[in-house]
């Protein structure tokens, strides 16, 4: 059965909207590293270096730079202190990082549901084929 034209513009300016929403996504949370860094922090109230290492599997300059780069956008915040002699640091997620990585999210499941609404045929395509 053939599509109308209508149909295959109309489908086209869907997944080319739907397509779009990926260029909007939230760069700086997007990157892997970064990513896996707030997932984390929004687990959790405070984490030390150590654990926040352990926890993703960054390397500690990785780690330390791309933490950098969230407490820049505002998503973290990062304390230096000592324990003792010793020099340590903690971070946690602020309430501006909080609500970009609930955006982030709501935002892959929206774009999720959209993209797979168009590659998933419904029951009512596969009996029209028959």
């Amino acid at each position: 059965m053939a599509i109308p034209e209508q149909s295959q513009a109309d489908d086209t300016i869907v997944i080319k909207d739907n397509l779009q929403q990926v260029l909007s996504l939230d760069r700086t949370i997007h990157e892997p590293a970064r990513l896996v860094i707030l997932a984390a922090l929004n687990q959790a109230e405070e984490v030390d270096f150590k654990f926040l290492e352990a926890i993703t599997g960054l390397t500690k300059g990785n780690l330390s730079r791309q933490a950098s780069n969230l407490e820049e956008a505002g998503y973290i915040q990062i304390r230096k202190y000592y324990k003792g002699k010793v020099p340590a640091t903690s971070y946690r997620i602020t309430p501006q990082g909080q609500q970009a990585f609930a955006a982030y999210w709501a935002q892959m499941a929206s774009l999720q549901q959209s993209l797979q609404g168009k590659s998933q045929p419904s029951a009512e395509d596969e009996n029209q084929e028959e």
